[in-house]
């Protein structure tokens, strides 16, 4: 008589066979992101007019797609989470676990930069340099004040913030309509209205599955855009002891201390950055966590196997809040042009600065220059010269690729650590 296997064994069976086919496409994926980005580069340093034109026109294609898909992408991820937990205890254990690890990280993070800042100890820069930077300096956001980019939170207009890309107001507004629902009477036009919202969401992650196939060519485009760029000097290593703070402990917090973060919760670090590199590929060259977050989510879910509960919760939140990258930049920097302005900068005085600029990250948007442009607004209230800011900016880009991927490395460890110390307690729908 022929064998008989009996349910359960052939499910077993399928499913194992299709998650072996995944890994096996995850890998074929990973390899041909990497192709793409040594193509790219390869490419754009031969610095040809006519390739150059073709990246920054694909290039922008791609900035657009995520630009447009990312605001969005916050909103209703927010509003359908806390629309389901928010009668349940998982909205605050998962907030718990995301807020702790967030300001552990982003902590850890401003201490690494401190450390390299006092162990290189960078010099004043020559004062014709400083003046000379200060015409560089954006004359309108000189004058912005720290009360105003908080101010600018919440909203007057309900459509403005979703206009305009201010991710901490749409973060503002679908906290608020997410609430709204969980705890509204459960009425009929309530669940029609919960069913229209996963029904965008649906449509949101379809568009997002539809990009991530087609974005090694966006990989080759960046990749060539910003070999181009180096190539013919535009980014340039000036002001090489300061850079080299900051870029040192952006690595330093990517490669040794998130990873060890990631090792102390049981989990393979090796693992998830791997399967998270389409998302920290996508932060590297679009400079914003918001707008990268669809990549992340998909990684996560797809990839990691994060719960969607945990996912669509954590990393929105961490979008906005959790800025390791940010918070070391804030903070050497601020240190640097105090410094540079006569400032007396004591022990006491650095430790109080580490600690303001972690809050000064939490309350940061993940946009392009956020970080910058939070710096020269906290270096104007205090009266410091705001003409280094100018000198920096030149060399801001790749400072800002780094410090986005860092971020997004971030967000991403955030999230896998909150799913694995909730797997088997979220409580059941």
């Amino acid at each position: 008589m022929a064998d008989k296997k009996n349910p359960s064994q052939v499910n077993d069976k399928a499913r194992e066979i299709i998650e072996e086919s995944r890994k096996q496409s995850n890998g074929k994926q990973f390899i041909l992101w990497m192709a793409a980005l040594v193509i790219g580069g390869a490419l754009g340093w031969m610095n040809n007019p006519s390739l150059n034109e073709l990246f920054n026109f694909i290039a922008t294609i791609f900035t657009r797609m995520f630009q447009f898909i990312a605001v969005p992408t916050i909103a209703l991820a927010v509003i359908t989470t806390l629309s389901a937990l928010g009668a349940k205890k998982d909205t605050k254990r998962i907030f718990a676990h995301t807020l702790v690890y967030t300001l552990l990280t982003t902590i850890c993070s401003a201490a690494v930069g401190l450390a390299l800042y006092l162990w290189i100890a960078p010099g004043n820069l020559p004062a014709d340099v400083v003046g000379a930077g200060a015409a560089q300096v954006p004359q309108n956001l000189g004058k912005l004040s720290y009360y105003d980019h908080f101010l600018s939170v919440v909203p007057n207009n309900i459509l403005y913030p979703f206009l305009s890309g201010n991710v901490l107001s749409v973060l503002f507004i679908a906290a608020a309509v997410g609430l709204a629902l969980a705890f509204m009477p459960k009425t009929e036009n309530r669940e029609v209205l919960l069913k229209g919202i996963n029904g965008l969401q649906e449509v949101l992650f379809t568009l997002i599955r539809a990009i991530l196939y087609v974005l090694p060519v966006g990989i080759l485009a960046f990749a060539g855009q910003l070999a181009a760029q180096i190539e013919a000097g535009v980014i340039v290593g000036a002001l090489g002891k300061y850079t080299a703070v900051v870029i040192g402990g952006n690595l330093l917090q990517f490669f040794i201390v998130l990873p060890l973060f990631l090792l102390a919760r049981g989990l393979n670090p090796v693992d998830i950055m791997k399967k998270m590199s389409p998302a920290l590929a996508v932060a590297l060259f679009t400079k914003s966590s918001a707008a990268t977050l669809p990549v992340t989510l998909a990684s996560a879910e797809q990839n990691v196997k994060v719960n969607p509960r945990v996912s669509r919760f954590v990393l929105p939140i961490c979008t906005t809040i959790n800025m390791n990258g940010c918070a070391a930049f804030i903070l050497v920097t601020s240190l640097f042009v105090m410094q540079n302005s006569g400032m007396n900068l004591t022990m006491g005085a650095m430790i109080s600065w580490l600690f303001v600029a972690v809050l000064a990250a939490i309350g940061n948007a993940g946009v392009p220059m956020g970080c910058y442009f939070l710096t020269l607004s906290l270096m104007s209230s205090v009266g410091a010269s705001i003409g280094i800011m100018g000198v920096i900016l030149p060399i801001y880009t790749i400072i800002d690729m780094i410090e986005t991927a860092e971020n997004v490395w971030s967000d991403s460890c955030v999230c896998a650590m909150t799913n694995k110390d909730l797997k088997g307690v979220l409580e059941e729908d």
